[in-house]
């Protein structure tokens, strides 16, 4: 499992033009992906790692001040391009495994009590971001 986390002033995501998911204040946007040989405990240790990460004002973590999460599938993240110019999508699970792994990885964020907004799995999202800082991380299951 393949996260971007950014930290967020403002963020939404729409489908066909309907705003389906938003930040109402500074919190995180995360694009999730998904390769084949995750699992439900892959996507649960990473809620709690991003949950707990110290990368908002004053070093806190996204559960000290309870900021609010947007959560946007994104099988890309696993786009392979050492060959050619064409993207090879090979590495991302497809998605009857990937949808339940977002899913589960929500549950997991929810559960530890966040807040968590989603965008629509699957569909062409446009993608609204005011990244704060700016503060960009990557983080890997593996």
């Amino acid at each position: 499992m393949r996260l971007v986390v950014q930290r967020a002033s403002e963020a939404s995501v729409s489908v066909d033009g309907e705003v389906v998911g938003h930040l109402a204040s500074l919190g995180l946007l995360i694009l999730v992906g998904v390769t084949h040989t995750d699992t439900p405990d892959d996507a649960a240790k990473l809620a709690a790692k991003v949950w707990k990460l110290r990368i908002l004002a004053d070093e806190k973590s996204a559960s000290d001040v309870d900021a609010p999460i947007l959560v946007v599938s994104q099988f890309t993240l696993y786009a392979d391009t050492r060959k050619g110019r064409r993207p090879s999508w090979s590495a991302a699970a497809p998605r009857p495994v990937s949808e339940p792994l977002v899913e589960a990885f929500v549950t997991a964020l929810r559960e530890l009590g966040a807040t968590v907004e989603t965008g629509r799995f699957g569909a062409d999202m446009a993608v609204h971001l005011v990244n704060d800082g700016p503060v960009t991380l990557v983080l890997d299951s593996d």
